[in-house]
């Protein structure tokens, strides 16, 4: 028998909403740039940001060198928008000056996505917030005697 006799039926409507991404942000979440740890010796840096409201955490290592962001690694754990926007901005972060990397926005993050559904915005704040604690970090730890 083949399928001849089967119904098909509209689903209908979804459950909830259905979040709609577009291919830059499928990409960064599917490949994310620089996912890992820095070991204890290569870091210089450290934040770790969560959002209690949704789950969302991350954790964000700086190396820096000549004040610059020689390397960057984080791992998150959330949902697609949230990976995708970690991964953006430390691809943004990467090879900056620290004054620079403190001036990237959660704005900037969304805009070298491409956009990403209103209702995941406050993802993006997850990789901005991480990377303004892992400089704060950086910072304590030179003024240390």
């Amino acid at each position: 028998m083949g399928d001849e006799g089967s119904i098909k039926r509209d689903p209908g409507p979804l459950p909830g909403p259905v979040l709609f991404y577009n291919e830059v942000v499928i990409d960064h979440f599917m490949k994310p740039r620089n996912v890992g740890e820095l070991s204890e010796a290569d870091t210089d840096g450290f934040g770790l940001v969560g959002d209690p409201a949704c789950g969302d955490q991350m954790k964000l290592w700086i190396a820096v060198r000549d004040d610059r962001i020689d390397r960057i690694a984080f791992k998150s754990f959330g949902c697609p928008g949230a990976i995708a926007t970690s991964s953006m901005l430390t691809a943004l972060a990467q090879g900056e000056t620290i004054e620079a990397a403190r001036r990237i926005s959660d704005d900037d993050v969304i805009e070298a996505l491409g956009g990403i559904p209103e209702k995941k915005r406050h993802c993006s704040l997850l990789g901005v917030r991480a990377l303004q604690a892992a400089i704060e970090d950086w910072e304590q730890r030179r003024s240390r005697p």
